[in-house]
């Protein structure tokens, strides 16, 4: 018991850089944290931190100790989970990082914790790259593939990026007949924002036609606000189906350029593939993989 103490002591303070953190997430002093894992490294004949007055960094030794902890920790978890009444409901909290796509996720997200009212939700809506176990999230929410060998994932479903404009601006701009025609539009660019690049609009010729320089007045890393600019005459914008459908449907966005447009993308929800999937966050990937893309 000892040394599973001073596992779950390591993988708290090597999750969240800190022996106080760790402490106070474990519920007993920075000192006892210290302790701990002095004892284990005394064991272990190996040193598992880099120690200054400021920040604690892991060894080459603490990082592949930690892996092995992880796998350790989830599969008593996951034991422990085995043995526990499975009919249970799903309680406790959820930690989930989300896109900045609230018109699509907000009405389902509030329909779940109806559903499952002992789940707390803990949500960070952003669109940088987060490292979901290294940040101690339970899932994520992302459109594409992942390349990290660590999660399993599953798709929710798919959506098209339309590129679309107010019948006021191309009542005074006119309406694009070609890529090439862009030109002379003024363009609304999203902005990503872990690495600032601007994302491809679905046309053949997109490449050149940034490279060339296409009139901007804005780029920005938020989709409703794109969504905003563009019902206000202010330019083009390639947007999510799902974000124009309402505008669409009321006459407020216009589709340009559909004959020439080609793209089709996919929203998955992630997991640490190491972890046990407790009932709580089966209970969401089944809820989101439900609702999240309704058909009808």
């Amino acid at each position: 018991m000892d040394n599973l103490a001073g596992f779950t002591a390591f993988v708290q303070a090597a999750e969240t850089r800190s022996f106080v953190a760790a402490g106070r997430v474990l519920g007993i002093s920075a000192s006892a944290i210290g302790k701990s894992i002095a004892r284990l490294e005394e064991r272990l004949g190996v040193r598992l931190f880099h120690r200054n007055t400021r920040s604690i960094t892991l060894t080459s030794e603490g990082s592949v100790f930690l892996e092995r902890c992880r796998r350790i920790l989830g599969e008593i978890e996951a034991a422990e989970l085995e043995l526990s009444n499975s009919k249970n409901a799903p309680q406790g909290r959820l930690k989930v990082s989300l896109p900045l796509v609230g018109s699509l996720l907000n009405p389902v997200l509030a329909a779940f914790v109806r559903a499952y009212p002992q789940v707390e939700l803990d949500l960070d809506f952003t669109d940088r790259r987060v490292d979901v176990i290294e940040e101690g999230y339970d899932a994520v929410v992302r459109a594409g593939e992942s390349a990290d060998s660590r999660l399993m994932s599953r798709q929710l479903g798919l959506f098209q990026l339309q590129i679309v404009a107010s019948p006021a601006y191309l009542a005074r701009h006119g309406t694009p007949a070609a890529p090439e025609d862009l030109a002379r539009h003024t363009c609304l660019l999203y902005k990503f924002p872990s690495s600032g690049k601007i994302e491809a609009w679905p046309l053949p010729a997109w490449s050149g036609l940034l490279a060339a320089g296409l009139p901007t007045v804005l780029s920005c890393n938020n989709v409703d606000t794109l969504l905003h600019f563009a019902e206000s005459g202010l330019g083009l914008a390639a947007l999510p189906d799902f974000a124009v459908r309402t505008a669409r449907e009321a006459g407020r966005l216009l589709p340009v350029l559909g004959q020439h447009t080609q793209h089709t993308g996919a929203f998955r929800i992630l997991w640490p593939g190491s972890r046990h999937v407790s009932p709580k966050l089966r209970a969401l990937i089944d809820f989101l993989a439900e609702h999240v893309f309704q058909k009808g």
